[in-house]
């Protein structure tokens, strides 16, 4: 009976202790001078451009270091939890919520590409990213982003493993 009970008892979501951290993207994405100082579209577009900005950069950095490959595994998936509930919260139904998820997921898994090869190749090319991949306002030059993006990368790069997995990024 004990090893029933064991059995069925729910284990803990490997997820929650990444939750901190996806909390932190979010909030770093959000931060005002994204907006208003490089001109980033303050939309729902511009927004989520944003967060998969900022949480392409942080897997970026994740994919480098061994001990953070699971982890990041793991903060994809509330990045999807996430936007799964936005598109609900927005009106999306059941039966089209999957298609809408399938298409936000390709969206990041082509930006964390295109970010991956621009920040290596420099920052005319992470510019070049930013203008194909971020909603600006109108006149806005994307290497404002570029810079700002190349720079909270750069330090995340000095951040150890363990300050990442507690979420001590971009402060």
């Amino acid at each position: 009976m004990a090893l029933l009970a064991k059995w069925l008892r729910p284990r803990p979501d490997p997820r929650e202790a990444l939750r901190p951290l996806w909390h932190r993207v979010v909030e770093i994405s959000r931060e005002p001078e994204w907006y208003r100082d490089c001109g980033i579209a303050d939309t729902v577009a511009g927004r989520f451009d944003a967060i998969t900005l900022i949480l392409a950069l942080v897997l970026i950095r994740m994919e480098r270091e061994a001990e953070l490959i699971d982890a990041s595994v793991r903060l994809t998936e509330l990045f999807v939890d996430d936007m799964d509930g936005q598109l609900r919260q927005g009106g999306i139904g059941d039966l089209v919520v999957g298609k809408h998820i399938g298409k936000l997921v390709s969206t990041l898994g082509g930006r964390l590409g295109a970010y991956r090869d621009a920040l290596d190749a420099g920052e005319a090319a992470t510019t070049a990213a930013v203008a194909r991949n971020v909603t600006l306002q109108d006149g806005i030059d994307p290497a404002l982003v570029a810079r700002r993006a190349r720079a909270f990368a750069a330090g995340l790069a000095l951040v150890p493993a363990y300050r990442v997995l507690a979420a001590e990024i971009g402060r």
